[in-house]
Parts: structure tokens; sequence; C-alpha cells
């Protein structure tokens, strides 16, 4: 983060995202994306200078740190350059563009992102981080800087010719699709992306590939319904149980690892070695949201304990560290932060991590020496050496479990619930001394798509763990977006991206609407408040009208007026967040089948034999599109209970359906009143479903062939088990 001298400012003081003012003081002459950036470069014929990255970003702070800080790099950028600065989280759209320029010029990417742009914006340079000086056979950032400017001065024709065949080029290759797809296979694709998993699980250590492991609570979520279709097929028994113990295994892993805050809940972004031992500490609100719903589906399978209270622990921590007043969730917590308040530039990790002495001391040498054995605090610290190749976690400790309450009792000869209230007691006393460190840096903008994850997240949880404070929480998400991120409040339309500081960013895209219906689905199916449903349809029918293809399929990430983007992209890509196409399939199919309407359905098949490719050969990087073509196959039941839920029947009914795993079944509820009416105008079979002799009763039905209403919870365990 910058230290600059804040007597310096540039264009990025005028603006609200946390990122871009975290560079206002740097003495690059930075601009924001936009029309004036765009006019300088053409009136001075100078290339555009794109860095992009976000305000957690640990390697965007140390080249800001080495290089945007250096006062001879930035007269040099200054004098030759338009600078623009961008914020990824809150243009996803650029940095999209860019970034899949530089992967497929450099076989790789990530951020701080470097792009060097023609002034009609079309690349001819791209990279990631570069140090300030040439290193290791690698060109330093001031000399590369010097290299393009001379290109750019002696050959501007020849690069300008370039950088248009690169873009035409790589449009050529987004548009390209499989000129025969032929028949998906759902069983077929299934079995590819559990083979897939299978093979690159981490047998040992829970998770999948090696160091670098990141948390994909996705893959997860398909493994969980992997299980559920294989279970009752002989043939597939020990696949089956396989698939549950890879899901667990992993879930177990990271809930005792690094990768987990055992403080103050929350999980961070993924663990730089195999072991989940030591993080990259910043914390992501989507991982919060992804992995609160992989926890609660799994306990859905397993009844653990374990998997209940990590999804009490999520939401505890974002419920205090991460929520606005109004209801909001913000987006991120670095991982940076100051190890005194007096060090004069921050360091990873400096507000986790604990050594040995500290320990001791807040917590007394008998116990200190308990809980330090229990959660693999060293003498030396526990970073490995490949671990911190910086030193900057060297005598330090990242607190995990390293062994169990059970045989910490053992070996200091007391009981488990001894140890168990120890635990207790050490773990707050470390929270409240941690909480008079230097807080990380907390970016507040709310972004909408991770909103809907969270909300999504919460409304699994919510329901599965029957806790109202989280069907809660995510219903005052819900109405905080619907009141400060849609220009039309009242029809909830015209969404934006990300607001902050009173104040909505730019129009939203593609992944917001697709994470937003998606919460909005889930939500309606855990309060049965109609308006969550009605809403999801108004942002359906607005998503299609701004980014739908009509001839193809598929959804374009950006909006069609978006005149600034020189790339048509449709994602698929499954990463740390689902892709807009993968959700939009499982939308448009659950909405399909919730309201009767055949147009979404034949869209979501559209859109599935769109990217028949990744389907049929890596299903595993796509498995949310997987787990939509799963449901297209299999999800053909809907469970209408019809009643008022106020009585204690209605919440037997409820109770059975809640308490079990059912991803290919759909839940509505039939009030008797106006909401029945509304969803009896889509759904015709709704309109004759209602309580039966006084009781409440529900009605499971099978491609809207439904079977006569019960009214008896054990008559609707037999019907849906």
């Amino acid at each position: 983060m910058s230290t600059a001298d804040k007597t310096h400012s540039n264009a990025l003081i005028h603006e609200s995202s946390p990122y871009l003012l975290q560079h206002a003081h740097n003495p690059v002459n930075w601009l924001p994306w936009g029309d004036a950036a765009f006019k300088k470069a053409r009136d001075e014929n100078k290339p555009l200078f794109l860095s992009s990255g976000y305000s957690t970003c640990h390697w965007c702070h140390v080249m800001e740190r080495e290089s945007f800080e250096n006062e001879e790099i930035a007269a040099y950028i200054n004098d030759h350059f338009v600078p623009v600065k961008v914020d990824r989280e809150e243009r996803p759209d650029v940095d999209l563009t860019y970034m899949t320029y530089v992967q497929a010029a450099t076989g790789g990417g990530g951020w701080p992102m470097t792009v060097f742009l023609t002034p009609d914006l079309k690349p001819f340079f791209g990279g990631t981080y570069f140090a300030p000086e040439n290193t290791n056979g690698r060109i330093g950032f001031k000399n590369l800087l010097i290299e393009l400017n001379k290109a750019w001065t002696e050959d501007r024709e020849k690069v300008i010719e370039s950088a248009s065949k690169a873009v035409t080029k790589l449009q050529e290759h987004l548009d390209t699709t499989e000129s025969d797809p032929g028949e998906l296979t759902p069983a077929s694709v299934i079995q590819k992306a559990y083979d897939e998993l299978a093979t690159s699980f981490d047998y040992h250590e829970g998770g999948f590939g090696s160091a670098p492991k990141f948390p994909r609570p996705t893959s997860l979520n398909l493994l969980l319904r992997v299980h559920h279709e294989w279970k009752s097929i002989e043939a597939h028994a020990s696949e089956s149980n396989w698939a549950l113990e890879m899901t667990t295994r992993t879930l177990r892993s990271m809930a005792h690892g690094g990768l987990r805050d055992q403080l103050g809940g929350g999980f961070h972004r993924y663990s730089v070695d195999g072991y989940w031992h030591i993080p990259h500490y910043e914390k992501m609100l989507y991982d919060q949201a992804q992995l609160l719903h992989a926890f609660a589906e799994a306990f859905l399978i397993t009844g653990s304990a374990l998997h209940a209270e990590m999804a009490k622990e999520i939401t505890a921590y974002v419920q205090r560290d991460m929520t606005h007043p109004d209801g909001g969730f913000y987006s991120a917590e670095d991982a940076d932060s100051l190890a005194t308040p007096d060090a004069d530039h921050k360091t990873e990790g400096a507000f986790y991590v604990w050594t040995a002495a500290e320990i001791d001391t807040l917590l007394g040498k008998e116990e200190g020496s308990i809980f330090r054995y229990a959660f693999g605090a060293r003498r030396d610290g526990n970073a490995r050496p490949e671990s911190d190749p910086h030193g900057e976690l060297k005598g330090t400790n990242t607190l995990f479990r390293a062994v169990s309450a059970k045989k910490t009792a053992e070996y200091f000869k007391k009981s488990p619930e001894e140890i168990l209230a120890l635990f207790d007691r050490c773990r707050k006393t470390l929270f409240d001394a941690r909480a008079k460190r230097p807080r990380p840096h907390l970016d507040d903008k709310i972004i909408t798509a991770w909103n809907g994850l969270m909300i999504a997240g919460l409304a699994r949880a919510g329901a599965a763990l029957s806790d109202a404070s989280m069907l809660d929480l995510a219903t005052q998400a819900t109405a905080f977006l619907r009141k400060n991120l849609c220009s039309d409040p009242a029809t909830g339309t015209s969404l934006h991206r990300s607001w902050r500081a009173e104040k909505a960013g730019p129009k939203a895209f593609a992944i917001d609407y697709a994470c937003l219906i998606h919460g909005l689905i889930e939500l309606y199916q855990a309060t049965f408040d109609i308006t969550h449903l009605q809403w999801a349809v108004t942002l359906q029918e607005e998503m299609d009208r701004l980014f739908l293809d009509p001839k193809d399929g598929g959804y374009f990430s950006v909006h069609t007026d978006q005149s600034d983007s020189i790339l048509r992209i449709k994602e698929d890509y499954d990463g740390a967040e689902p892709s807009p196409n993968s959700l939009a399939a499982l939308n448009l199919l659950r909405l399909a089948k919730m309201l009767d309407r055949q147009t979404w359905s034949t869209q979501a098949g559209q859109l599935l034999r769109l990217f028949s490719e990744p389907l049929k050969n890596s299903p595993s990087s796509v498995p949310v599109l997987t787990i939509a073509l799963d449901f297209e196959a299999l999800g053909n039941r809907q469970i209408v209970l019809a009643g008022d839920p106020a009585t204690a029947e209605f919440q037997a009914l409820l109770k059975e359906t809640r308490s079990r795993f059912l991803p290919h079944t759909l839940l509505l509820h039939a009030d008797g009143a106006a909401a029945q009416t509304w969803l009896a105008t889509h759904n015709e079979s709704v309109a004759g479903m209602n309580p039966v002799s006084g009781k409440p009763a529900a009605y499971v039905c099978q491609n809207y062939a439904c079977q006569a209403p019960v009214t008896d919870p054990d008559a609707l365990a037999n019907l849906i088990r």
C-alpha cells in the first residue's frame, strides 16, 4: 500500500474504489478507465499503460511499492504513456478482456495485470508482475518501459498492425465452436468429471493437485451430487463412497488447516503449500459464500457436527467483519497489514501470525505449551522455507490443528473435555489480543455477484441447519441490493455491479445477474417469500435482453452497449467464481421447472450444447456447468407444500424436505393467497394444490404429474427418499 507523499494526488482521488484510492497519491499520473484516458492517448498519440488489480492483492502492493512509488519510473511512465488503473472487481469486463489476451500471449495470467494498448485499445504487450530491475534473466519494469517506448516511436505502424491482428485472431478463436457437438450424455460427462477429480485428488492431505491449493467448493458440490446419484447403483457403490470421502476429507483438512482462521473464523484465499498449513492470508467474500454452501450440503448428507460448526463460523465471521450496517456484504480483507502501528510498511499475514513467546505470555506457560502442541506452533516458527520465499513469516506461526483434542488430552494426561474447554479459553484470549493489532485493510465495496453467492450460501445453510438468523442475514442483504444497486428499486431493474460510499458503480455484468438470480432462487426455497422468486424472474428477463446471444445461445459477459470492449467473450470456466454461463444454465433450468417456462428450458439446452466441448473433454474445469447438465437430465421433481407455515404440521413437512440432500428437487409453496395465484399463472398445476381436510399437505410431482397429497411426514419421506 502506498506510503507516498500524500500532498501529491492524481485523478484517482475522485474515485470511490478502495483499490484506485490506494494509488491516488502515487507519482504516476493515473487516470481511471474511461473516455478521458482514451482521448488523451489519441490526442497525444501515446500508448495506454493499463494496470489492473484489486485492493487486497499482495503482489499489486509489491509492484506499487517498487515501481509506482519510484519517482524515476513514474516520471518515465508519465512522459511516454497514458497510465490507467483498473479495479478488476469493479470492472471485470476490462480485466477479462485483457486477461484473455495475456493468457493467450503468455500462457499464464494473474494480478497485477500489466498490459500496453494502442490508443484504440488494442493490446500489443501483456504480462503480470514485473520487478523494477532485471532479475534472473527476466526483464525489469524499467527496461520494459524503455523497450516498449522505443518500439512505439520507431516502429509504430508495425505495432498497430500486430495488435489489430492479435485481436482479430483472438476473437476468431473465441467465436469458434464445435461443428458437430453430437449428443451430450450426462452419465458419461459425470463419469469423466469424477475420474478427473479422483485422479487429481491428494489422498493424504485432501484437495486436488499440489501446491498452491485452492478451495474450489464447486468441485465438492459436484462430487456430492455424484455420491447422491450413484449410491443406489451397485456398480457405482465404491465410487459413490469415494466421491463422498474426497469431499469430506477435503472439507475436514481445510477446516483443520491454516487456510481457516482458527481464531476469528472464515477462510483465507488459498494454501501456498500442499498441507493447507500456510495460506495466502487475504479473505474473499466469494470464498466464504461458496464454502458455506459446500459445508451446508455436506452436512445434509453426513450430519457431521464439524460441517455444521464451519457453516455457523463462516456466517459469524461474515456478519461480524464483512457486513454493512444496512445489510450488504463487503468484498475482502487484505493479506497484508502492519506488524506494529509504527511499522513503515505492511507485510503478509502480520495480523494472523504468532511467535511462540507471544502465545506463552498470553496464555501462561502450561496452557501455552498445550495450545501450541495442538495448534502446531513451534519455537522456531512453522512456515517451511518454500512456503515463505521472502522470509516475511520467519520465526512466526500460523495456527492449524496439528493434533486432535483426543490425542492432546492423552499426551498431557487430561480429559478431552478439559482440553476442549482449554482450547475455547485460549482461542478467546488470543482473539482478543489480536483485535488490538493493526487490522488488515477492508475492501468495503459491495459487489452484486459476490453478494448473490453469499445470499445463496446463507439460504442453503439456513434451511439445512434450521437457522433463522442466517435467513434473516440473507434477506437483509437482498433488500440492500434492491435499494442501493438497482436504478429502479421499485421494479428491481437496471442492476449495478458495485456500491460504495453511497454511490453505485458501473452497470452490472452477466456474472452479477447470474449470481443474484441464483441467490434469489435459493432464498425463495428457504423462506417461501414469493418476492424473491418474482425478482429472480425480472432479473432473468433483463439478463436475456442485455447479454443473451439470440443466434448461437449463451451469454456474453459484457452488455451489448459496452462500446469500449474490443472482444465479445462468453465465459465458461468455473474458477474462483462460477462462470455466468454455467450459473445461468442452472438458473434457467430451475426457473423453467418451477414456472413451467419451456422457452427457458430450451435456452438452457442451447447453452449447454454451445459449451459441449469443455463438458465432454474437461468437465472438472466446469463443475457448475456439469451440475446444470445433470439437472437438465434429472431435475424433474417438484415438492409443493400447501398450507400455513405457522402451523406445527406444516413445519413438520418442511423439516422432512429440508433435512435431506435433494439436488434434483425444487421446493414451492402454495399459500392459498396471492403468492399461489401468481405461481399458478405460470405453473397451472399449483392452482389446485390446497391443504387436505384442513391439514397442510405435500404434493410430490414428477414432470408436473403429481401423486396424491400427503399430510404425514413419514409418508412424505417414503415418497422422496
